[in-house]
């Protein structure tokens, strides 16, 4: 396995995002399954090897050298990962996967438009496409602890990072193209003591008439905002505690069997919650939820909130930096204080990796310009604010230690990591039983 750690750190199979880049190509190929390499008790299928060589033909990338084997190569070092992770106890809770999935799920029905344009899309129902992805997920995550746990406080020393840097000639160092720093302070509209009131009392009038004989089930396909189990009649799988939100978990193990519960608030918005059966520290529910929405004058106060911050920022009264992190409702920029980041973390990104709206409007800015409150959609549909801060930019250039430092840094960080991993393998290689099939002896992956 000479190009093990090349490999892992050039292309990480994602196996998910085949399913959403071409489920149409995999249902159509096909392939006479069969185990093709063995590590412990974990199996790569051919399928396996087939439906990653699509998924990576789908995006359109270079490639040299024999991309099967390379795909094969990936597929058998995460085998070994989870191999490794069982023998040292590396683990990772049900919890984080299932927050994991839904996130994704959640994510890709807003993209498609509802759940049912999701299964139509997959040829298949929401619960196996939720069933199926789950270990696959898990499986990648088990994958990167086990990376974070071989390389934790890792580290490169600036003389590290200047020997790696003196290491590529001159006129092979790369040329970078306009980079700025532009951070956000997002306000989205949040419902009133109005628009709260209202919809609890939607739900006690829902409640009533299901008591009264009236269908749960269609009143959840009806007016249900949760598009996981709205065409289902509210329907929810097991779970175990620390699963869902608190309230909801709160609220589920103390109804008896068959009881509907009062509305019940969580960061979500209201639920009616029905217990349909428990097993130990594990529950079975079906749930409303009926999402608040801001009116118009909770927009207006969020726009006026956002610009009298503004106006504190601009007369020194408080920082972006800490304006962003104590008020902006945007989670993944507000905790690196309003700024947008690259990959590995660093606050001057490329103009190409902006969002077009936020790269337009910075184009008609000056560098040190705070813009006024700007009205835009988030993916979901919501209305929402933000200010821009153009702090810096850098034009074209090519590779350097001044303009460039944390980005060589980062290269040579991945190289050192590169470096420990290879070790990591060829001691934990002594660990585990390895088998490749005949078949693909030519991918010389046991050498």
């Amino acid at each position: 396995m000479k190009h093990l750690v090349k490999t892992i750190l050039k292309y990480t199979i994602n196996v998910f995002f085949f399913l959403l880049l071409v489920p149409a190509m995999a249902q159509q190929e096909i392939v006479i399954d069969k185990i093709i390499a063995k590590v412990d008790d974990y199996i790569v299928l051919k399928s396996d090897l087939e439906k990653a060589y699509l998924e990576y033909l789908s995006r359109g990338e270079m490639n040299s050298g024999n991309l099967k084997c390379q795909i094969l190569e990936n597929l058998v070092v995460n085998k070994m990962m989870l191999a490794k992770a069982e023998i040292d106890s590396v683990e990772v809770d049900d919890a984080e996967v299932s927050a994991n999935l839904q996130q994704r799920l959640d994510y890709n029905i807003s993209q498609l438009g509802s759940i049912e344009e999701l299964e139509k899309f997959y040829g298949k129902t929401y619960e196996q496409f939720e069933s199926e992805l789950f270990d696959l997920i898990k499986e990648q995550m088990i994958v990167q602890r086990m990376q974070s746990e071989i390389t934790t406080d890792l580290k490169v020393t600036p003389n590290e990072v200047r020997k790696f840097y003196n290491s590529f000639p001159k006129d092979s160092l790369p040329y970078i193209s306009t980079e700025v720093t532009v951070g956000q302070i997002v306000s989205q509209p949040k419902p009133g003591k109005e628009q709260l009131s209202k919809v609890e009392k939607q739900m006690i009038e829902i409640r009533g008439r299901i008591l009264r004989g009236e269908s749960f089930a269609d009143f959840a396909r009806l007016y249900s905002e949760d598009p996981g189990s709205a065409s289902r009649g509210g329907e929810l799988p097991f779970y175990r505690r620390g699963e869902l939100a608190p309230e909801f978990e709160a609220t589920a193990m103390t109804l008896a069997v068959g009881e509907l519960s009062m509305p019940v608030k969580t960061d979500f918005g209201y639920h009616l919650i029905e217990l349909q059966e428990k097993r130990g520290n594990s529950f079975k529910t079906r749930h409303i939820l009926i999402i608040p929405k801001p009116s118009l004058s909770d927009i207006e106060l969020a726009e006026k909130k956002l610009d009298s911050l503004r106006t504190l920022i601009v007369n020194d009264s408080i920082t972006f930096r800490a304006a962003a992190k104590e008020h902006s409702d945007d989670a993944a920029t507000a905790q690196t204080g309003g700024y947008f980041s690259d990959n590995d973390g660093g606050l001057r990104v490329s103009v190409e990796s902006l969002d077009p709206n936020i790269f337009f409007t910075i184009d008609t800015m000056k560098v040190g310009d705070i813009t006024k409150p700007i009205r835009y959609t988030e993916s979901d549909g919501s209305t929402a604010f933000r200010i821009l801060y153009y702090q810096h930019r850098v034009p074209p250039h090519q590779a350097n230690l001044k303009d460039d430092y944390q980005k060589i840094a980062q290269a040579a960080l991945n190289q050192k990591r590169a470096k420990l991993l290879n070790e990591w393998f060829e001691k934990a290689r002594e660990d585990v039983f390895i088998n490749v099939d005949e078949e693909y002896n030519y991918c010389n992956l046991m050498k």
